[in-house]
């Protein structure tokens, strides 16, 4: 029985023949093969040979018989597969799936880390990984989240994790009392926990009926269920941050209707929504989320973007343990691999001006590898694909996404193609004379009067780095207001931390110094500090610089923007130009062609980050010296 959503299915009667024959490996390897992989790591073919054998062990003690097996399942709309699902009836009649993680480890350091974090060996030792139980969790909630059938109560599910060359020693390392919480919601096993973990077996699939309880398993429709639609129309109505005013409504009505439009008369669709910096396209977009996650159709509906901050940053206003979150995701699920053509109903992505070449990555497996262009698995996933986005917000050449590639797309599927132009912006205090002074300055759009400002937004040239920082920090502490310093990636970010277990203070301006946001690479940041996504919306995120990656797509009332080496003042043509030997970006250093106006755009999307007032500080002085004068105001 084939299906490119799980690798190996059979009876469990087939099942122990083939691990008695070590059949079970080189059958997954040929499934992986047959859909287009063609690498299979040394340790995921260990585990293929190794694991089978537990389970078979641990179904033999049990006492079950005719139950079904099922290995590496793909979890939908995630790049993620479940390690083993076994399928029967209890003693009531009752169909259940268990959901099995299986575990090879040996050994297990406890940590204190928010959301239930082990360190262990996976390829290196003292890897930062989920509990496995933890991990259960994860893999539960998507599945109760969007297959029909646990939704409406047809079929059961438990979930646990089986450690099998782990032994129990009583509450030290994956039984540390700071798992207690997460173990009791789905428990963990050990090998020598075996006749527990049978028991628990026999209680669901004791009657049998594997085949029939697949069968209705995966013939079971998959989109997100009624009441994680609730929660998502539930969390965004009631939050005051998410609250639309004035024209971003009258946006929103529209972008609805054009989706109803579509729906009704049969058509596969794009709408693209235009609008520039502060105009409200995230938090619109979030509001055609409820409605659509609201209305009487049960329609598949999710919110992607590539901002990983802006994604962790949404899902931490919604909060932990509301399934909500199961909505939001990156581009990167939406490959033919994993999503059929139309499978979606509406699929909204903010920031897409951030669509990138490809889905591919250095983390996507050969089986998941696709040659479509971004833009194209996501027009082709939907009959409704809402793009919103800002064509002047390209920052990086690895990020294609534009008004014109999308409408290529849209053209190429027989899409009906809408347009919707936000113009009133709510930034920057609604001054669209300091967005227009921006544009012009960074554009050096003028003629001999330079532009000039009026006194709706406070803008200010600091003498001082320390000068900024000092201010910025003096606002953050006031109650409601939040405040941080941004900078042009012109220093250094430094993978590792110093000799005394600190973050490197890589951005240094004479005696000024202070950390980047923190790096990737680093796990476990420092006491006191965040991960780098958690910058924008973690109070922590004022103690560190943050570049445009993570800038970018959200807005504080007062912004810093250290204005480094890659734009500068040149007296002899007075106006900016940029520096590509400044620039410590890899990626902008390859894209020479291009540089300038990735450079002005950083710059401008840096500057507009603002709700009350934009701070810079130039390391030039004769660039400080330039914004000075340009920025006279209207009474001078």
């Amino acid at each position: 029985m084939k299906s490119r959503h799980i690798i190996y299915s059979e009876s469990q009667e087939v099942f122990y023949e083939e691990v008695l024959r070590n059949r079970v490996a080189p059958k997954m390897r040929e499934a992986y093969e047959h859909y287009g992989s063609t690498y299979i790591s040394d340790s995921e073919y260990r585990s293929w040979q190794n694991s089978p054998r537990a389970v078979k062990n641990l179904m033999e003690l049990s006492g079950i018989s005719d139950a079904f097996v099922t290995f590496e399942y793909l979890v939908p709309y995630t790049q993620k597969r479940i390690d083993c699902l076994l399928y029967g009836r209890n003693a009531d009649n009752k169909g259940y799936v268990v959901h099995i993680e299986l575990k090879q480890w040996d050994s297990v350091r406890a940590t204190n880390i928010e959301g239930n974090f082990i360190e262990t060996y996976t390829g290196r030792p003292g890897n930062r990984v989920p509990h496995p139980s933890q991990q259960v969790k994860g893999y539960h909630d998507y599945l109760t989240g969007f297959v029909r059938a646990f939704e409406i109560n047809e079929l059961g599910l438990f979930g646990c994790a089986y450690c099998h060359n782990y032994e129990w020693r009583g509450d030290i390392g994956l039984y540390d009392p700071v798992y207690h919480d997460i173990i009791r919601e789905h428990p963990v096993y050990a090998g020598n926990q075996i006749e527990d973990l049978a028991e628990k077996l026999r209680s669901y699939l004791s009657h049998g009926d594997g085949i029939e309880v697949f069968n209705k398993f995966l013939q079971s429709p998959v989109y997100p269920s009624k009441k994680l639609m609730e929660s998502a129309t539930r969390i965004v109505s009631n939050k005051s941050d998410f609250s639309l005013i004035d024209e971003q409504i009258v946006a929103r009505n529209t972008i609805i209707s054009k989706i109803r439009n579509a729906r009704k008369n049969g058509e596969k669709s794009v709408i693209l929504i235009k609008g520039g910096p502060g105009t409200g396209k995230t938090v619109i977009a979030l509001h055609v989320l409820a409605e659509i996650a609201a209305d009487k159709y049960n329609r598949s509906v999710f919110f992607a973007t590539k901002s990983k901050p802006l994604l962790e940053g949404i899902k931490n206003r919604l909060g932990r343990g509301n399934n909500a979150r199961l909505l939001f995701t990156n581009l990167n699920q939406f490959i033919p691999s994993r999503v059929e053509e139309d499978s979606v109903d509406v699929l909204i992505i903010d920031e897409a001006h951030r669509i990138g070449k490809t889905s591919n990555s250095q983390f996507t497996r050969s089986f998941d590898r696709t040659d479509m262009a971004q833009v194209e698995t996501l027009v082709r996933a939907a009959k409704t694909s809402v793009f919103f986005i800002d064509d002047k917000q390209v920052i990086r050449s690895r990020e294609i996404g534009n008004t014109g590639l999308i409408r290529q797309f849209a053209e190429k599927y027989n899409c009906s193609i809408e347009e919707v132009e936000l113009v009133s912006q709510f930034r920057c205090n609604g001054s669209d004379n300091y967005l227009d002074w921006v544009e012009k300055v960074l554009e050096n759009d003028f003629d001999d009067e330079p532009p000039q400002l009026d006194n709706s937004f406070d803008f200010r040239v600091m003498d001082s780095p320390q000068e900024l920082y000092d201010k910025l920090v003096e606002l953050n502490q006031q109650e409601s207001i939040t405040a941080r310093l941004t900078a042009g990636f012109c220093w250094e970010w430094s993978k590792k931390l110093d000799e005394n277990g600190e973050l490197v203070k890589d951005v240094r301006i004479g005696d000024f110094a202070m950390p980047w946001e923190t790096h990737g690479d680093i796990g476990t940041p420092p006491f006191g500090y965040v991960k780098w996504y958690e910058w924008a919306y973690k109070p922590e995120g004022i103690k560190q610089v943050g570049c445009i990656y993570t800038a970018q797509g959200f807005e504080f009332d007062y912004i810093g923007v250290i204005i480094g080496g890659d734009l500068k003042y040149n007296p002899y043509t007075d106006q900016l130009e940029t520096d590509i030997s400044a620039t410590r970006d890899p990626v902008l250093r390859r894209g020479r062609d291009k540089f300038d106006g990735y450079v002005r755009n950083i710059y401008r999307v840096l500057m507009t980050r603002g709700l009350r007032g934009c701070y810079i500080y130039c390391t030039d002085k004769a660039t400080s010296a330039y914004f000075k004068r340009m920025s006279k105001r209207e009474q001078d």
